[in-house]
């Protein structure tokens, strides 16, 4: 075999070529765990707030204030995240963030007042801010092409996980252990994750290469992650990078560069009208289904069709990417959204019928999220890749924020449960038409450059899925 630098593999190339092996199996399973810790910190705080008020005879304004300064928490980690791990690793800031968030919400557990209280739920959403796009990151960089997708997308599901059981724990523990220790639990959680995940996930190899880290090293990660390889890399150029880095823009021009700006602002609108239709959803429903004549009980049943509707969709859309197409798939989902919506709408006064309306939504529209985080994680090169995930999530995260404002709006003006759902039926389409510009901008680049999740071959190396 040639040994010419010109024909041998880079390191991520040669990870993209490789079947999917035993430890890739326990990086997306910590990873999944990950998000989970993130979905069920993310819940809980919804279930103590209407506690704190009582507790501690602490207004609407306050708890109003403290959700928008934690929500902002959010968008700043990840926009902060993202291009430090894309420039000095991935798995530091992984751990940092989750061991932030952590012990910030075991902290909130012990705090008399709302002033601590707020205090601690702004840093801990600030390492929840970092997680999820770093984590996504290194499941996408430790993926071979063929699986990559999938991967991401079955990684991600691991949030709605995380907020069902955050719902079951809450409906146990605020009623008979009470508040504090539901916050204390939940903060253990990611706490007693982070040996797993400095054990088992090891810092992205392309990120190491970027940064021209010694031969041994990058050589020495990949041999722990192909254990179960004859580990022959001969067809490696651990220079690859190295001689590469001083053209490699960083990670923010990229996702901002003339080469990805038609990618990144629809990538962008289908993250904020995703996640703000979703959160009008959840939010809202309840109060609006009882205004329509149901009963307290049964508000809240459909607003569990539509969670337990997420995480179904969530986890069955990672195996449908790996057989179809993934812009496809996406268009896919925004029509089903909208029809829906458009049954749900008719049907909102019927108990039975709003219930299957409400969890063939959840099918769909969070599978939809799912969906843009693989499409994220494949768009950017791995250089670029955790700024992409991180500020593409940081962009979804301002869609509850407005929302909240319209739905909140909508509320007021008396609107019935059908002409919301109707209105929401708006935003989905804008989120079609924006998947459409998407699908053609990634088509016309896949065409004209070679794609980074299908290397070229070169003889010797499988390639295929496990």
């Amino acid at each position: 075999m040639s040994t010419d630098a010109s024909a041998r593999l880079s390191p991520q190339e040669y990870i993209d070529q490789r079947p999917m092996g035993a430890r890739q199996r326990r990086i997306v399973t910590v990873g999944l765990l990950a998000m989970v810790a993130e979905g069920l910190d993310l819940s809980v705080a919804a279930f103590v707030y209407p506690r704190i008020k009582d507790d501690w005879g602490v207004g609407d304004r306050a708890v109003t204030v403290t959700v928008t300064v934690t929500v902002l928490a959010v968008i700043i980690g990840g926009v902060v995240a993202g291009p430090l791990a894309d420039r000095y690793g991935r798995k530091a800031i992984t751990v940092a963030g989750t061991a932030t968030f952590g012990l910030g919400t075991a902290a909130m557990g012990l705090t008399g007042g709302i002033g601590a209280f707020a205090g601690l739920r702004a840093l801990a959403c600030l390492g929840l801010g970092a997680v999820l796009p770093t984590v996504m990151a290194l499941v996408a960089d430790w993926m071979p092409a063929a699986r990559r997708l999938q991967m991401v997308a079955l990684a991600f599901a691991g949030v709605t996980a995380g907020t069902t059981v955050g719902g079951i724990l809450a409906a146990v523990l605020n009623s008979t252990a009470g508040w504090p220790t539901l916050l204390v639990v939940c903060g253990l959680a990611p706490l007693l994750l982070l040996p797993a995940l400095v054990r088992t996930i090891p810092e992205s190899a392309s990120v190491l290469t970027a940064r021209g880290r010694p031969e041994h090293e990058v050589r020495a990660v990949l041999a722990s992650v192909f254990e179960d390889t004859d580990k022959d890399f001969s067809t490696v150029d651990f220079s690859h990078g190295t001689r590469r880095k001083r053209a490699r823009q960083p990670g923010p021009k990229t996702v901002l560069s003339r080469r990805f700006a038609l990618l990144t602002l629809p990538l962008w609108l289908c993250f904020f009208l995703g996640q703000g239709i979703a959160f009008v959803i959840i939010t809202y429903l309840p109060e609006l289904a009882e205004d329509g004549g149901l009963s307290e009980s049964k508000a809240a049943v459909s607003v569990a069709a539509f969670g337990w509707g997420g995480l179904i969709g969530q986890l069955s859309v990672s195996f449908v990417l790996k057989r179809f197409d993934r812009f496809r798939v996406l268009t896919a989902l925004w029509v089903l959204t909208a029809a829906g919506l458009g049954a749900a709408a008719a049907t909102a006064g019927q108990f039975l019928a709003l219930l299957v309306t409400a969890f063939l939504l959840g099918l769909c529209l969070p599978a939809a999220t799912s969906v843009l985080q693989a499409i994220t994680a494949v768009t950017y090169p791995p250089s670029a890749r955790a700024t992409g995930v991180s500020w593409a999530n940081s962009a979804g995260k301002v869609g509850p924020l407005f929302g909240g404002l319209f739905g909140g709006l909508m509320v007021d003006a008396g609107w019935s449960l059908a002409r919301v759902l109707l209105v929401l039926a708006a935003p989905v389409a804008l989120a079609l038409l924006a998947t459409l510009g998407l699908t053609a901008r990634g088509r016309r680049q896949e065409g004209d450059e070679p794609s980074t999740t299908t290397p070229r071959p070169v003889p010797g190396l499988v390639s295929g899925q496990s």
